[in-house]
């Protein structure tokens, strides 16, 4: 039977290892931390609950009683609001998805992928990997012991902690501006309507910073505020007044967290954004935030976890069962194309393009529904002109809304 080690037991480690077990393969999962563990990464796409569905672990997820999300709802400094019901996106798929606190929801991944075969060792930091030709071997430590395992293949789903990246040298750059996030998770008393199933995103400091609010069915909320990193460290200084200040004084939120206690203290995270030179190699492949996570605006990360777990571990079936798998057409560009949609709509949110198209009154809800679309994580569907077109259609239309405006207010400026 061929062995397959994965590296890490996320979402993308369960997602791979538990497809793989079911198509009969022998699967180890090496995770360095303990679990449970906290961890970001926490309102999820519907786009993910097709990849949770195919790998088997959705029917006991669907009991744990997560907080639905319907949509998302956008706010800008005049508090105009534009909000996205995934039940009206243009491409068919799940109409609702979760928020979910990543240290239930990735242990209930995990509790999911061992009842479907796949073996988990955790405490286990892998500190070698040798690749020569079809021999593979992984070298970990485990409560101080060094222990080695061949493998047929290996996955690399390690997260941040980017282990292949960083032992086989596969790190670079991330293009994205450096920025950072500050966040606590809130006791959420406040909450009323859409509120309690939406993320909520409102922009602040001429669009570079935005705060997320995240409702979970605990009756808490996570609240983060994303900035360029210098700004990030100064809502963190002094054990956070300035971020606690914000969160509490913000005016769009009404005073929802004016007097709320947190659950989770505050905790900051810079640098996030991150990449690779490429993404497989003889005899491993690399999923999830081990090959680029971009940024939290629209919760590409657990998507494009999901989706590369899944889609690595079909291409690994295929190679270990004799078949012919070009990795570079099959996985590398198809994850890179989904990565630069999510990067074009990212982009397009600091520069100001898509709160243009949120906040233009007449807004065409068939445009609306597309992108509706990309916002549910479908950025591989090429039906969708706002997914094919990515590169140059916001920028598009923002101009024309641009224009229309100023044709309005030069006509206005007539009449008196």
């Amino acid at each position: 039977m061929n062995k397959i080690v994965v590296i890490g037991a996320g979402p993308a480690g369960a997602v791979a290892s538990s497809y793989l077990v079911k198509q009969g393969f022998e699967v180890i999962v090496l995770e360095k931390e303990g679990f449970p563990r906290f961890v970001i990464g926490e309102s999820l796409l519907p786009k993910c609950m097709e990849s949770l569905e195919e790998a088997g672990l959705l029917p006991p997820l669907l009991e744990k009683g997560y907080q639905k999300k319907m949509g998302a709802s956008y706010y800008n400094r005049e508090n105009q609001t534009c909000s996205f019901l995934f039940s009206q996106q243009f491409s068919k798929s799940w109409d609702w998805t979760w928020n979910i606190q990543r240290i239930h929801f990735d242990q209930d991944l995990v509790d999911a992928a061992k009842v479907n075969g796949v073996q988990f060792l955790f405490d286990s930091t892998v500190t070698a990997v040798e690749i020569n030709g079809e021999h593979r071997t992984v070298t970990y430590e485990q409560s101080g012991e060094k222990k080695t395992i061949e493998a047929s293949f290996i996955v690399d789903a390690s997260g941040y902690g980017r282990v292949l990246p960083k032992l086989l040298d596969l790190e670079k750059p991330s293009v994205q501006k450096p920025r950072g996030a500050v966040f606590a998770h809130f006791v959420d008393q406040k909450r009323t309507g859409r509120e309690g199933d939406d993320i909520l995103i409102y922009p602040f400091d001429d669009k570079n910073s935005w705060i997320w609010v995240i409702p979970f069915s605990d009756g808490t909320a996570s609240v983060g505020l994303v900035s360029e990193t210098e700004e990030t460290k100064a809502f963190a200084a002094d054990d956070y007044k300035a971020y606690l200040n914000f969160v509490r004084n913000f005016e769009l939120l009404n005073g929802r967290f004016a007097e709320a206690e947190y659950r989770r203290e505050p905790t900051m995270i810079l640098g996030y954004s991150v990449g690779v030179k490429q993404m497989y190699g003889e005899g491993y492949v690399l999923c999830g935030n081990s090959t680029e996570f971009l940024d939290p605006v629209f919760s590409s990360g657990v998507t494009l976890a999901t989706v590369s777990g899944l889609l690595a571990a079909k291409l690994v079936e295929k190679e270990l069962n004799g078949e012919s798998v070009d990795w570079q057409t099959a996985y590398e560009d198809e994850m890179k194309y989904g990565i630069e949609v999510f990067r074009s709509y990212v982009n397009g949110w600091y520069n100001g393009e898509l709160q243009t198209i949120f906040f233009n009154p007449k807004i065409n809800p068939e445009i609306k529904k597309k992108i509706c679309s990309v916002l549910a994580g479908h950025v591989w569907d090429n039906a969708n002109p706002f997914v094919k077109k990515h590169r140059t259609i916001l920028s598009t239309l923002a101009k024309v809304i641009n224009i229309e405006n100023k044709a309005v207010n030069v006509a206005e400026d007539y009449k008196e």
